[in-house]
């Protein structure tokens, strides 16, 4: 992807910009990412907190995942766009929300997590990286 990689929600009230490649970039089909969406999955690209520089305010809702630490989700506050994560269990990464790039094109996912939640009517990828819940490494 070039850099800087930048994004915003629908509204354009909160925008960012990611000075780093991404560590991993792939397709959650758990059944918190499919509620927070209203789809079958969210697609992804993970960056340490260093890289990101948020501009606008994003509003938090926290609750348990399955490591039993907090999942926080962050949206815009006027749009309900879907931004960013911040799983505690993965330490100092933020999950982006890859419909929010600006340039979608180069958005190439490696893998598809928590597999074993898909929809029923979603079609996964073959090509992909599969696991069926979120990869050990």
């Amino acid at each position: 992807m070039a850099l800087p990689i930048t994004g915003r929600c629908l509204c354009g009230q909160v925008t960012y910009e990611i000075n780093q490649e991404p560590l991993a970039m792939g397709l959650c089909h758990c059944h918190s990412c499919q509620k927070e969406t209203g789809s079958a999955y969210l697609p992804w690209l993970v960056v340490p907190t260093s890289a990101l520089q948020l501009q606008g305010t994003v509003k938090w809702y926290s609750s348990p995942g399955a490591s039993g630490k907090d999942v926080h989700r962050g949206f815009c506050p006027n749009c309900g766009s879907t931004m960013l994560g911040r799983p505690e269990a993965i330490g100092e990464l933020y999950s982006v929300a890859a419909g929010c790039l600006d340039d979608r094109a180069s958005y190439q996912p490696q893998m598809h997590i928590w597999a074993e939640d898909a929809a029923p009517w979603c079609s996964l990828d073959a090509a992909l990286a599969r696991f069926e819940q979120n990869p050990s490494e």
